[in-house]
């Protein structure tokens, strides 16, 4: 057993727990509290005078797809060879040895969702992950699949400019799109009637197997969600009216121009997926990129999430939290998009998020405000593991000072 005593405890969900413990056993956490009794035997962590709070969660990456360093024979996060990729998986491609899954979990990073780049109208799934273990399987959570969708200027430049041919409007975007969209909805409509009409006698004639169809069954089922790519605010607005028409359960990434349709968001009861807040204005629709934007969809009762986008950039993801909360973001609201929130949308809310018994002990400590840049994150906990310890005790429970 594991107890880390006096800390600041942010449990995310329950308040704050000025110089509590927490009882961690196999990978779980036992037990947590002002006044929680510390077993004879159990290893002892000092937190005293540190920040304690869940693990951080990035909501929107592309770690181990879009791999390090930045060479071909690593990029392997946009099949650019359709503007509908639908079928291929993130897991195919995931690298549990990339160089920037050890440098995003030392800097408090516990669990993300990663996946399939915005090149593609439809590029394919992409999934949340742990970061341990030496295979896809043992990092991915399972049942977390989404679909990857974009609008806007990417598909544009990809296909329109670079191969001649659609999508080369946002016309086209919105149509590509509706077609795959509808021929799935085809697809399902045949397995259904041949279902229907099959007797004992006759079995049931179903259409060949097709894997971008099924995929996208899967997103016209609510199955999986659509983590729509969509940065000005009529390139969000399609989305939306894409989305309500095929009934998806979908989320907006990126968001660069939400706070102009804040109350719409709101209304409608979007989340938004929103960052990174640094992007330079690289191309047009992102020349209105607001450190402002989160704390504008905050207010208006726009659930945020706060996302770094890409590899070992995650690492910077709590500085970006600070200037969001700097810029008129609530500090709870702040804290929950890059615990609870992105647990919820990803569909891991049981397991991560917040420090409530039950839950696995995913767990982070940091010598100050953990969105501070003059913080440092001081121990990293996977499923009551610890994958990084930079404290000064010995007997800390890690073989970092071994």
């Amino acid at each position: 057993m594991i107890a880390i005593k006096g800390g600041k405890i942010i449990t995310i969900t329950q308040g704050v727990i000025e110089d509590g413990v927490i009882l961690v056993e196999d990978g779980k956490i036992k037990a947590i509290g002002k006044d929680v009794a510390i077993p004879e035997g159990a290893k002892v962590i000092d937190a005293t005078g540190k920040t304690v709070m869940p693990g951080l969660i990035d909501a929107h990456s592309h770690i181990s797809l879009f791999g390090e360093p930045s060479v071909p024979a690593t990029r392997d996060g946009n099949e650019t060879t359709s503007p509908n990729t639908a079928q291929v998986r993130g897991l195919d491609a995931l690298n549990p040895h990339d160089p920037a899954i050890p440098i995003v979990r030392n800097a408090g990073f516990t669990t993300l969702y990663t996946g399939p780049g915005s090149a593609n109208i439809i590029g394919g799934t992409g999934m949340a992950i742990k970061l341990r273990g030496r295979t896809a399987e043992e990092m991915m959570i399972p049942g977390t699949e989404a679909m990857k969708m974009a609008l806007g200027e990417n598909p544009k430049r990809v296909y329109g400019q670079g191969q001649r041919r659609a999508p080369a409007t946002r016309m086209a975007n919105a149509s590509v799109l509706r077609e795959a969209l509808i021929e799935a909805q085809n697809y399902l409509n045949k397995i259904e009637r041949a279902e229907a009409e099959a007797t004992d006698d006759k079995p049931a004639k179903l259409p060949d197997r097709n894997l971008k169809l099924e995929a996208l069954g899967k997103v016209l089922r609510r199955e999986m969600k659509a983590r729509i790519h969509a940065h000005r605010a009529d390139d969000i607005m399609t989305a939306i009216r894409i989305a309500e028409e095929f009934n998806l359960d979908y989320s907006i990434e990126h968001c660069t121009e939400g706070y102009k349709i804040a109350d719409i968001l709101a209304e409608k009861g979007v989340t938004a997926v929103v960052g990174p807040l640094l992007m330079g204005p690289s191309k047009h629709e992102l020349w209105e990129v607001k450190l402002e934007t989160p704390g504008i969809l905050a207010k208006a009762g726009v659930r945020v999430c706060l996302q770094a986008d890409t590899s070992s950039a995650t690492r910077w993801l709590p500085i970006h939290v600070g200037l969001a909360i700097k810029h008129g973001m609530p500090e709870e609201e702040a804290f929950k998009a890059v615990t609870i929130y992105p647990a919820e949308l990803i569909g891991v809310a049981d397991k991560v998020g917040s420090l409530e018994v039950g839950k696995d002990a995913d767990i982070a400590i940091f010598d100050g405000h953990p969105f501070c840049n003059f913080t440092k994150c001081e121990l990293t906990m996977i499923d009551g593991r610890i994958w990084h310890c930079t404290l000064a005790d010995p007997d800390c429970g890690c073989d970092c000072h071994k």
